[in-house]
């Protein structure tokens, strides 16, 4: 054990509901978790916002609701499957965006994780079936996440980082940088490849136009022209307004072409069919969200005349995140931090992350 002294409770934002920002209360005195067996203590030190939290907490993600995220309460919402992965268990501590230390361990769990500076893996597995898609669940949503001074995990679920990283800036990390390696992992996307990403000004497109960078393929990132500036500091090959009246023929004049081989969304919504008409023949779409609007116009002809490829993307392999501790130690991407705010206020936070002014990622910190 730590030498650290463990308060017996703890500052949390507890979600007591689907609903408005009233169901997503703080409390001061919140009981501390222990660790069970096998399990490690985090004290948290920042916790990113994502798309997930908002969408949990306004029911979003169930199926009467056919609207765009806005981060207020739905009438068509239900308890059954309000949650990402259906029901949700209340009241809960949502975050999945850990950056924190090791303080304690249960027995069974590696000790010498303690002291640790870390990220958390975001997904919660069966260690003996590690990659079943049916034994995976979502920190935060299966069990309580990092809106709160300390956690307790699975230590497996423990990637020890050693950086110059900021606690803010790794708290960026784990959700949308997993989420897009997922995508282009699952899309096998490499050098020969051009990448069209809408929604490349928030957390997870950001993370995409930097990790397909990385693989040597060509990005083409869509963005209000308000955040251009910010999005260039990502090198994509070009930049394209967040809409444009003739999609084709703007990219025909950024890239000498009117067609990509790679579409990387997380926006969906009414622009969708529009996308699809710009990937070549045998090209792939994938897809980690739908921020515009989760019912989209397909028509099936345009899918297998073109030899399309689709794939949705939320549970990743266990190697995601382990690679991505590599790319940060070695330097290979960068943070996009845009915005932090103390714990108390994450109310404003979320406000702010639904409003979609910024660029890169909105957390809170712990200090």
């Amino acid at each position: 054990m730590s030498e650290f002294t463990i308060p017996s409770t703890m500052r949390a934002f507890v979600l007591h509901g689907h609903g408005d920002f009233d169901v997503l209360k703080f409390h001061d005195d919140w009981p501390t978790p222990e660790p069970g067996p096998g399990q490690v203590l985090v004290q948290v030190r920042a916790c990113g916002l994502n798309n997930t939290d908002v969408n949990t907490r306004t029911g979003w993600y169930s199926k009467g609701v056919t609207e765009g995220t806005t981060g207020g309460a739905y009438e068509g919402a239900s308890d059954d499957d309000g949650g990402w992965d259906g029901g949700i268990d209340f009241p809960r501590i949502q975050g999945g965006d850990v950056a924190g230390q090791v303080i304690a361990v249960g027995k069974g769990a590696d000790a010498g994780l303690i002291g640790k500076r870390c990220l958390v893996d975001t997904i919660i597995r069966d260690w003996d079936d590690p990659t079943n898609l049916y034994k995976c669940d979502y920190l935060g949503s299966a069990c309580d996440g990092g809106f709160a001074d300390f956690m307790v995990i699975d230590h497996r679920n423990i990637c020890p980082i050693d950086c110059n990283w900021t606690d803010a800036e790794l708290a960026t990390v784990a959700i949308a940088y997993s989420t897009a390696e997922n995508m282009l992992n699952r899309a096998g996307v490499d050098e020969s490849d051009t990448v069209l990403v809408p929604g490349a000004s928030g957390g997870v497109g950001s993370a995409l136009i930097q990790l397909a960078n990385r693989r040597g393929a060509k990005t083409i990132a869509m963005a209000s022209e308000a955040k251009h500036e910010d999005v260039a500091k990502l090198n994509p090959t070009a930049i394209l307004p967040r809409q444009s009246d003739d999609l084709k023929a703007a990219l025909k004049a950024a890239i000498g072409s009117d067609i990509v081989s790679v579409i990387a969304d997380i926006v969906g919504g009414a622009q969708f069919p529009v996308l699809l008409e710009c990937l070549q023949r045998g090209g792939r779409y994938t897809c980690s969200g739908a921020i515009a609007g989760p019912i989209v116009d397909l028509d099936l002809r345009t899918m297998y005349l073109n030899d399309l490829t689709f794939f949705g993307n939320t549970i990743f392999q266990p190697k995601v995140f382990p690679s991505l501790v590599k790319y940060i130690e070695a330097g290979e991407i960068v943070p996009m931090l845009a915005a932090s705010y103390p714990l108390e206020e994450l109310h404003d936070a979320q406000r702010a992350f639904i409003e979609k002014k910024h660029t890169g990622n909105i957390v809170v910190t712990h200090g």
